[in-house]
């Protein structure tokens, strides 16, 4: 009895998920409580829970207004809830351990391994604290930066501050929630607050160990020790960076004849950097993505169902396993055995994993797309569109997530959860512990392709 209090009996990412769940279920209590709301507002259990799993799964779509909704503690425990989500609940979970004085023991190392997608154990509790620092601080100077600029926006300087305290929040988890009514169409055209803002969303995206050894880096070089980055940080900086670019620069071209026509070449370079960028996971939008052409949109799903880097505040299938995935096709074209990349060769298991990863997520997003064409009266561009940003937690909208049915809600909660716990997590969810066997049998080559 006493085992099963202490849930010993499950794995690793089956009480993650456990702990995810009982997340949500405290999200859906705070955000019923009565002074979290406006006077007069009344929402139904299933809309509760839609925006438990929006906030936790740091996704940002939304079956509500945020701003008509929430009262301002009601803004500040969407903001606790987002945090809880962006860095992931062992971090603040080790943070809670510490402050109590508890040891953090094997059972708790491999908990936080598997939340963070951690290969080894060694070192994560300092982890886990630097993780907590860095984004703190993060938030914190975006905060007054954005806060001390929205003074010319906004009359007081508490709903200035607010402003941007909630938008710095926002930002740095990915969580593209919103307290302006219009996300960030109102400053389309302040550059300031769209660079601000993609400075954030890269730093909350593109993984947080590469965030450490950058600091570890900057560190290092006022000294004589040589400092060399590991594989993940360089393989993760080039794939982010690379999609970042190359999906703006496709954005650019693919609208310069449509949507850009008419703008400037400084409007057209933003706007495309800046829904390049929140494809990584942002939500954040300054205009109405349903305003692109088909093609546009086809290449933002593309970029939202990548998603952001491993051991980030986003999901998707990450973008090292989109960079493997990549890699493996060219070394199998060029008929080599491994894959080489940097002066290093990646692990087997790493590869069979990325295909995997791609794989499950492509036919989860498939089924949930044959359900919502069964359910919703949508096309399927925008099916497929809400799909993908469910899946990659991003947040942006065709417009369509209030206007689902409980069916389809149920389907898009499902889908931002899992892309919360990642992949790997949900496959071991159903993971069955196997006796390893000793024997082999014989190998027989099959006809493929």
């Amino acid at each position: 009895m006493y085992r099963w209090l202490k849930l010993d009996y499950l794995r690793p990412a089956q009480l993650i998920v456990l702990f995810y769940v009982g997340a949500t279920l405290i999200s859906v209590c705070l955000l019923s409580l009565p002074f979290a709301l406006k006077e007069g507002v009344h929402w139904s259990f299933v809309d509760v829970l839609f925006t438990a799993v929006s906030a936790i799964s740091v996704t940002g779509l939304s079956v509500i207004s945020t701003v008509d909704t929430f009262s301002t503690a009601g803004i500040f425990i969407l903001m606790f809830i987002l945090q809880f989500g962006g860095i992931g609940i062992m971090t603040l979970g080790t943070f809670f351990w510490l402050m109590i004085g508890k040891k953090i023991g094997l059972r708790e190392r491999q908990l936080i391994s598997t939340d963070q997608n951690q290969t080894h154990m060694s070192g994560l509790v300092r982890l886990m604290k630097q993780i907590l620092t860095l984004i703190i601080t993060i938030e914190l100077i975006g905060a007054l930066v954005l806060g001390t600029y929205f003074l010319k926006y906004f009359d007081t300087w508490q709903e200035a501050y607010l402003q941007g305290l909630f938008a710095s929040v926002s930002a740095t988890t990915n969580a593209g929630f919103d307290i302006t009514g219009q996300s960030l169409i109102p400053f389309a055209q302040d550059y300031f607050v769209q660079t601000i803002n993609i400075i954030l969303l890269t730093l909350g995206a593109i993984g947080f160990p590469v965030l450490i050894e950058v600091k570890e880096f900057l560190k290092k070089r006022q000294t004589s020790i040589p400092f060399r980055f590991s594989l993940y940080t360089k393989l993760t900086s080039v794939t982010f960076f690379s999609l970042m670019f190359g999906g703006a620069l496709l954005i650019f071209l693919l609208e310069l004849p449509h949507f850009f026509a008419d703008k400037a070449w400084h409007e057209s370079l933003f706007y495309s950097l800046f829904q390049s960028s929140t494809t990584r996971n942002g939500g954040l939008a300054t205009m109405d993505v349903s305003e692109f052409t088909i093609p546009t949109l086809l290449v933002i799903c593309l970029l939202m169902f990548i998603g952001a880097s491993p051991s980030s505040v986003g999901g998707g299938i990450r973008t090292t396993t989109f960079a493997v995935i990549v890699l493996l096709i060219i070394a199998f074209a060029r008929g080599q055995k491994s894959i080489k990349v940097f002066k290093r060769e990646i692990d087997e298991e790493d590869v069979r994993k990325s295909v995997v990863v791609t794989f499950l997520a492509m036919f989860i997003c498939f089924v949930a797309f044959i359900i919502l064409t069964a359910t919703e009266p949508f096309s399927f561009m925008q099916i497929a569109f809400e799909i993908s940003s469910a899946f990659g937690t991003t947040g942006l909208s065709m417009g369509i997530t209030s206007d689902l049915s409980t069916v389809g809600k149920i389907v898009i909660i499902a889908l931002m959860f899992i892309g919360r716990i990642g992949i790997l997590s949900f496959i071991f969810l159903f993971h069955i512990k196997e006796k390893d066997t000793h024997y082999r049998y014989p190998k027989e080559r099959i006809i493929v392709g």
